[in-house]
């Protein structure tokens, strides 16, 4: 994670989307697909989340426009038009690609654009993941609108079916007391309410900040050390530095013990069409299995 300040406060509108790509073998989609019925249309998306889950449903031709994160992140779009940032998009670009409609996550930042394009008469799709059924009904949403209703449909089945089976396996056991850094300094951690926090449940970890409303709420290392975490799982950008960062707190249970674990895996806080994967690693990391 590379935010700062306002960036980092905006967490919920970008969906972590700096966080990183899965990588493109994972893809379900190619470039070259038959066109639904009727044709494609032709989407301007403006959040990586949902450009990954116009590729994994094979709807790559129906993307006309995207914005610079997704380009940077996807090889499959990167010679799209570049419609601008999250936070900045440009009008005049989006408008340059005549589309059908306009796929977003909503957000404050976001409302005097989406006001203008509905001014032009160009449709706005916006669509939530800030937690787990808003995601699943993001999938469900944006594949019926782009003629790929029914591998949508399959997609968000995998998904429950890969929850169900985790939650299962999870029952009864240990629950180590967890927290999930997003950023060390200032310190950003997984709250409750968020994608995130339903993958950390499904692994068999108690999340200690599900208290707060917010889901990615600033915490002091005072919070965290009242907190005593019996494990940490440390996604911050640079990776490394995560066990000499912690260290310094030593009475934290989690560094007595030894369960401080810096993650290298960015697909792990993308909320996009393969969640299910990204729970799997979860596990790993929570079980002590990942390398």
């Amino acid at each position: 994670m590379r935010a700062r300040g306002t960036h980092l406060a905006g967490l919920a509108l970008c969906a972590l989307a700096l966080a990183g790509s899965v990588a493109a073998a994972g893809l379900a989609g190619s470039v070259a697909s038959a066109a639904p019925e009727g044709g494609w249309p032709r989407v301007v998306s403006l959040n990586p989340s949902l450009t990954q889950i116009l590729l994994a449903l094979d709807a790559a031709e129906a993307v006309v426009g995207v914005d610079e994160s997704s380009a940077r992140l996807e090889p499959l779009v990167r010679e799209l038009p570049r419609v601008g940032g999250l936070f900045n998009p440009s009008l005049e670009a989006i408008v340059a690609q005549a589309p059908d409609f306009v796929a977003l996550v909503p957000s404050a930042q976001q409302r005097g654009l989406v006001g203008r394009l509905e001014a032009l008469d160009i449709e706005v799709l916006a669509l939530a993941n800030h937690d787990l059924e808003e995601l699943l009904d993001s999938i469900a949403r944006l594949g019926e609108r782009v003629g790929r209703g029914e591998a949508a449909r399959e997609r968000v089945a995998e998904i429950r079916a890969a929850f169900r089976s985790a939650e299962q396996r999870a029952r009864g056991g240990a629950a180590p007391r967890t927290v999930l850094v997003l950023q060390r300094d200032p310190l950003f951690v997984v709250g409750g309410g968020s994608y995130l926090d339903a993958m950390l449940r499904a692994a068999g970890a108690r999340n200690v900040a599900a208290g707060f409303d917010a889901p990615y709420p600033q915490v002091s290392v005072e919070w965290l050390i009242e907190a005593a975490p019996e494990l940490i799982l440390d996604v911050s950008d640079p990776v490394d530095g995560a066990l000499e960062h912690w260290s310094r707190w030593p009475s934290l249970p989690a560094v007595a013990q030894g369960r401080v674990r810096a993650i290298d895996d960015s697909g792990l806080t993308m909320p996009g069409p393969y969640v299910d994967r990204a729970l799997a690693r979860l596990i790993d990391h929570v079980d002590g299995r990942a390398p």
